[in-house]
């Protein structure tokens, strides 16, 4: 079931304010992406399983939500051949809606991969820790996770991108094995989890296993200074276990 988010503007699921906002009903700048972030983390917070399907379409939204609002602050160029706003927020929607359908194919592909993995050893068998970060709000992550997808391409078409993600290796369960084995023994930086050229399904993935694995205490990410690099510690003694 979608979040109800609650504003003072507007009280629904994400998905149905992005719609009032492409028909001009509400106003984009009577908006706070901060206020729909923090009562989405805090309902992650209090449920004891994330819904990889459920926030994976949130990080799309909030990710489409952050650009219109930051278009609509930013001063406009006016180029001769520039696409009408009101059309590109109509067109967004549309991709929205393929996204959806295919969210939907990516469910299927996880309950398949989830019979072929085993799941990985529990090794915190007393209820699991707060999230709790250093220097860094979960907030501020889902927004550099956020900034970061509104600078990627667009993905291809919707048949296309199916085809794609069933190629795709990248699941929640692989980056989770992946992060604990690079920050072993050290620190690394967010970006050195992500390949060279990450595409938005990868990036929605990595931002899950973070997620997951703040949630289980096995990892902490620190932020030194304001808007600086986003690092990851590994919380585990000893040899990683496979």
């Amino acid at each position: 079931m979608a979040h109800i988010f609650r504003l003072s503007q507007f009280e629904g699921p994400l998905d149905m304010l992005l719609f009032l906002i492409g028909k001009a009903k509400i106003d984009i700048k009577d908006i706070f992406v901060s206020e729909i972030t923090d009562q989405y983390i805090a309902a992650v917070r209090e449920a004891e399983d994330i819904d990889m399907e459920e926030a994976s379409a949130f990080i799309q939204m909030a990710a489409t939500l952050l650009l219109i609002k930051s278009r609509s602050l930013l001063p406009k160029p006016e180029p001769p051949q520039e696409e009408d706003p009101e059309q590109l927020l109509i067109r967004q929607l549309e991709e929205y809606a393929a996204l959806k359908k295919v969210a939907k194919e990516m469910q299927q592909f996880e309950k398949i991969a989830a019979k072929m993995y085993e799941k990985l050893p529990e090794e915190f068998p007393l209820p699991p820790p707060t999230l709790e970060l250093e220097g860094l709000s979960l907030s501020a992550l889902a927004e550099a996770f956020a900034n970061l997808l509104v600078r990627l391409p667009e993905d291809e078409g919707e048949e296309t991108m199916v085809h794609r993600i069933m190629r795709e290796e990248h699941t929640v369960r692989d980056c989770m094995a992946n992060i604990l084995k690079l920050s072993r023994g050290s620190r690394v930086s967010f970006n050195s989890v992500l390949s060279k050229s990450p595409t938005r399904h990868e990036v929605v993935v990595v931002f899950l296993a973070l997620l997951e694995l703040i949630r289980l205490g096995k990892i902490s990410c620190v932020q030194e200074d304001t808007y600086g690099e986003i690092y990851i510690r590994n919380n585990q003694k000893g040899r990683l276990k496979h």
